[in-house]
């Protein structure tokens, strides 16, 4: 497993913010050209974020979920290891990608642990704090899940910006670099896409899953 940064003796190189930006970004192109040292030399550069992203997918999680941020960002980062080459285009598309990764990851938890304590539910994650809409339901994982797929299959521009703004954090100028679209483009999209699920999710029973 990867661990954190001080605890493989490596740190993120001095510099601006913008350089060290640009720096992440040529790793990428290096890993994408078949240069494996890129992806370790890149690690300690993006795991804070990763750490990040972690954590505000798990913020909503109930307290004994047991998987914690770390145990996340590693599980992600040997999917990404065994990933087959990828154009990565910059740092944004690899945090979206890496958000993916990790509500692949925690859909997969949530099955196991539904099949093996049948009855005694999932762990809920709360639509309204993660959508910014009012709402009594919790819908679990599971059923998010079913609703992104079903948003996908629809609409996968919108279902790309739910994921990357809800999962992976990414902020709207982000998303707009991931997209090659411009900001207001993702902002309009992001409500229609919030409005619809918010409303599937609020129609779906959650014994459904």
């Amino acid at each position: 497993m990867y661990g954190s940064p001080s605890s493989r003796g490596a740190s993120p190189q001095d510099g601006s913010p913008d350089a060290i930006r640009g720096e992440v970004t040529e790793l990428l192109q290096a890993w994408s050209r078949g240069d494996a040292a890129a992806f370790e030399r890149m690690m300690p550069l993006v795991y804070e974020r990763l750490l990040q992203i972690a954590s505000g997918m798990l913020t909503y999680e109930r307290r004994d979920h047991t998987l914690q941020s770390g145990a996340l960002v590693n599980e992600a980062y040997l999917r990404l290891v065994h990933l087959e080459r990828v154009s990565w285009s910059d740092r944004a598309h690899f945090f979206a990608l890496s958000a993916t990764l990790m509500r692949r990851i925690l859909v997969d938890h949530a099955r196991k642990v539904k099949s093996e304590k049948r009855g005694q539910g999932a762990d809920f994650l709360p639509l309204e704090a993660a959508l910014e809409v009012a709402g009594e339901k919790r819908p679990d994982i599971l059923c998010l899940d079913l609703a992104l797929k079903d948003l996908a299959r629809k609409a996968p521009e919108e279902a790309k910006i739910v994921e990357m703004r809800y999962f992976g954090g990414l902020s709207r100028d982000e998303i707009a670099e991931v997209l090659g679209v411009g900001s207001a483009t993702v902002t309009r999209r992001w409500r229609m896409a919030r409005a619809w699920l918010y409303q599937q999710l609020n129609e779906v029973p959650q014994d459904a899953v």
